[in-house]
């Protein structure tokens, strides 16, 4: 994939171990899962509970945009 703005060089990501990029991946998720929680206990409805498990979801969805070094 290239940038448009670098004139055709290859655009470089965030590029991860294997490894490393499961570790962030699973312990990602599991606090984000653990966010939600905490929300759905505090109030699915009330600012705080929601705030909470947007928060959670945000944070479980970050490894998406990271690259495994392959």
């Amino acid at each position: 994939m290239t940038d448009a703005n670098t004139g055709g060089a290859p655009r470089r990501g965030t590029e991860l171990s294997p490894r490393t990029y499961r570790h962030l991946d699973r312990a990602s998720k599991l606090l984000g899962v653990a966010l939600v929680a905490v929300g759905l206990d505090a109030g699915g409805d009330t600012l705080v509970g929601v705030s909470l498990g947007v928060l959670g979801a945000v944070l479980a969805l970050t490894t998406v945009f990271l690259q495994r070094d392959t």
